[in-house]
């Protein structure tokens, strides 16, 4: 195995435990990896900069406060990243795990999609621009694993 610490940005979806799994699968296989997330809490993401900022009127503006203020984490996050695993899930529309997958192609940061094959069609250019598309998180720990093999 390689000595040095992979540091993996794990981004999307927030109704499952994919990123628990891969974690997990990580940690049983031995693997030198660090993690790094958005914030998962759907409630506290949504409402940071009206809660640190102050109330809004309009929805709009809401939501472009918790962006920008959200946006500083996931873009530093994903620019310090060795990898970066999106996930796309299958029961809502997931605009910022796409936006996520763009910013690490964009920066050439090695890119694994996850997803069932429900959404081959719709993600077709997003799987274009990944490295590999796995269908589960044990896939993804398979990909570590092997990639990071001395």
């Amino acid at each position: 195995m390689s000595k040095r610490t992979w540091n993996i940005y794990l981004s999307g979806e927030i109704h499952s435990n994919w990123r628990e799994r891969i974690i997990d699968g990580a940690s049983a296989a031995g693997l030198a990896v660090s993690f790094s997330a958005p914030v998962t809490d759907h409630e506290a993401s949504d409402l940071c900069g009206v809660r640190i900022l102050g109330e809004e009127q309009h929805a709009f503006w809401r939501d472009r406060k918790g962006a920008g203020i959200n946006a500083m984490r996931t873009t530093s996050l994903i620019s310090g990243a060795d990898a970066v695993v999106v996930r796309f899930g299958p029961k809502y529309k997931q605009w910022n795990a796409a936006f996520d997958a763009g910013y690490a192609a964009a920066l050439n940061k090695p890119l694994i999609i996850v997803h069932e094959e429900d959404h081959d069609h719709a993600l077709k250019e997003v799987d274009a621009a990944a490295n590999a598309t796995a269908r589960t998180p044990e896939q993804v720990v398979e990909i570590l694993r092997y990639v990071m093999a001395a």
